[in-house]
Parts: structure tokens; C-alpha cells; sequence
């Protein structure tokens, strides 16, 4: 069941996704997160901070999963998936930095990595709250479009369509990763809860496909419709 919310500015929308992670961290201190990675989490992650510096939150007992991670780039690359979460969140606050997991870009063996995360989630117990963003082709992590729902997480070569709109964190177009490590649909399923955020014209045609559209791995997001608890919060600007 989807609970579908249009707010009009992405303050309010970060305050709205803030507030109710906030909620699920107070509920339940040593939740496990489902984080994302992008441009539109990051006000949410400003909101979070400010709540711990207020005293008003605690990390010191919450364990986190990103989706997903470049294939081929290190923890410590400015535009690694890794990197952005110490930058935009875990250096700000009490979480504990054994208790944050993102998949290895620099695996040896992929296939093993992705096995190896899969057990990680299912040993935590599952996802409490999963954070989500939506590509413009409604991919949610990387799983682009395609003819199924990918359950476990894989390798994927990277969409046109995705290494353009990831072309504007780097140097160059050519500089971005053709590849990554993403959590699959099954792992993003299973978690109790999920919060889908959207901002800005651009994305109101894929949000209205992914949240009423048919359930088509076409648009990967549409999957959602067939979970029990998701909020999807979308601002107009």
C-alpha cells in the first residue's frame, strides 16, 4: 500500500523524510536503515544531523545497508558511494562506522560480494526502513529497466540514461563507472518499512508511472505497489 504525498518545495519534503526516520530510529534505537545515495537524500541526511546535534536523536545503535556502490572505485574516491555517506551523514553523527555497510566497488570476485551482502541483510534480520530515490527511467538502487525483477543483489551495467544524469558528479562523462553493485528488488521488498522521495518537475511523469502506473519491470519502482508500508513524499520544486 502506498501512501502518495505532494508537498510543495524540497525543504518540506526533506523535513517530512527526516521527521519520519526520526521516528523509526526512536521506535526502535537499533533499527537497521536501508540509506540511498544521490541528490535527494541529502537534505533529508542535513534534517537528520541537525536532530542529532539538537540531542533530539541517537545513532549510537543503528546499523546501516546502502543499495549500491560503483564498481571499480574505492572507499575513499570524492565520487564512491561510500565517501558520499561519511561526507553527507556518518561523520556528523554517534553511528558506529562497524555497523555502516555499502557493497565493495574494489571486490575481486562481484559475485561473491553481492552473495556475501545478501547474507550480511538477512543475518541483521532484514531492513526496518529503506530509503529510496527514483531515477527518470524509475529505477530505484540500480536496477535499471528491464524484462524482470532482479531479487538478489547483482552486478549491472549501467544505463545511458544513468551514466548521463551521474555524469554531472564527475570531472567528465567519460570518467563515471559503467558498472555497479546494487541491492536487488527482493532485499528492498522485504524491508518493513520504505520511503520513496522525489523532487522537481523532471520526476512527476515517473512517480505518477511508479506509484499508479501497471507493476511492470519497466519501470522497476513500480514494484512497490505491491508492498504493504511505503510513503512516497514528492515536491514540486
Amino acid at each position: 500500500m502506498i501512501h502518495y504525498q505532494v508537498v510543495d518545495t524540497y525543504e518540506e519534503l526533506c523535513r517530512l523524510g527526516a521527521d519520519l526516520i526520526a521516528t523509526q530510529i526512536k521506535n526502535k534505537p537499533n533499527a537497521v536503515l536501508g540509506l540511498a545515495t544521490g541528490s535527494s537524500p541529502v537534505g533529508i541526511y542535513q534534517n537528520l544531523i541537525a536532530l542529532y546535534q539538537a540531542g533530539k536523536l541517537d545513532f549510537s545503535k543503528i546499523t546501516s545497508v546502502n543499495l549500491d556502490e560503483y564498481v571499480g572505485l574505492s572507499a575513499d574516491h570524492p565520487q564512491s558511494y561510500r565517501y558520499f555517506m561519511q561526507k553527507n551523514l556518518f561523520d556528523h553523527v554517534n553511528i558506529d562506522p562497524a555497523k555502516t555497510f555499502v557493497p565493495n566497488g574494489l571486490a575481486t570476485d562481484v559475485d561473491a560480494e553481492c552473495s556475501a551482502y545478501d547474507r550480511r541483510i538477512e543475518t541483521l534480520g532484514g531492513i526496518d526502513l529503506q530509503l529510496l530515490g527514483i531515477g527518470l527511467d524509475g529505477h530505484i538502487g540500480f536496477n535499471e529497466p528491464g524484462d524482470r525483477f532482479i531479487e538478489e543483489t547483482h552486478p549491472v551495467l549501467l544505463h545511458p540514461s544513468t551514466i548521463q544524469a551521474n555524469a554531472r558528479f564527475f570531472e567528465s562523462i567519460e570518467e563515471v563507472p559503467r558498472s555497479a553493485i546494487t541491492m536487488g528488488i527482493g532485499s528492498i521488498m522485504r524491508a518493513r518499512k520504505i520511503l520513496l522521495i522525489a523532487n522537481g518537475p523532471a520526476k512527476k511523469e515517473i512517480i505518477e508511472k511508479a506509484v499508479s502506473g501497471p507493476v511492470t519491470p519497466l519501470v522497476q519502482a513500480s514494484i512497490l505497489q505491491q508492498h504493504p508500508d511505503v510513503t512516497v513524499i514528492y515536491s514540486k520544486l
